[in-house]
């Protein structure tokens, strides 16, 4: 790739994004001052969770494994709820996820799509694409390893105990 070609697909990439954003705002109010995960966000994690933790889990884990996500995030600053409520807004709407994620719809993401759409904000040269996978990443894994029946799965037994004297 030329560096031309290289900083208009960039300076549209940019703009994209920018647009993105605005008609984000625009289409979506304001948040409430805390992370509410929405239909939209529970779709999006029910395909993303067994992603990132490597296998499917059954039904009833798998919903309470997102519940521990929102409640993972709404353990967080207000600022950062603000920033994740941002990131699952854009990632819902459709131009901006397919252009983001490379994903049609979430339920459809086969896990080919899914594989290929964290590796590529794993390792993006954008900062900010790496720093969402991150988000992402840690925000699913911290809330499905909180639960102690998850540990078996890495062959973890769990916080050592203090031996007393």
């Amino acid at each position: 790739m030329q560096r031309r070609s290289f900083l208009k697909a960039g300076l549209l990439g940019g703009l994209a994004l920018v647009a993105g954003g605005a008609v984000y705002r625009q289409l979506r109010p304001a948040p409430a001052r805390r992370f509410a995960l929405d239909a939209e966000g529970r779709a999006m994690l029910a395909v993303l969770l067994p992603a990132i933790i490597g296998f499917t889990p059954d039904a009833a884990a798998l919903e309470a494994g997102i519940d521990r996500v929102g409640a993972a995030v709404n353990g967080l600053p207000l600022r950062v709820q603000k920033e994740i409520s941002d990131l699952f807004g854009l990632l819902s709407m459709a131009p901006t996820r397919r252009l983001l994620a490379g994903v049609p719809a979430w339920p459809e993401a086969t896990p080919e799509q899914l594989a290929a759409f964290l590796q590529s904000w794993r390792t993006h040269r954008t900062e900010m694409l790496q720093t969402a996978y991150h988000g992402l990443h840690d925000l699913v894994l911290g809330g499905w390893y909180a639960e102690p029946s998850s540990w078996a799965a890495i062959a973890y037994s769990g916080p050592m105990k203090e031996l007393s004297a």
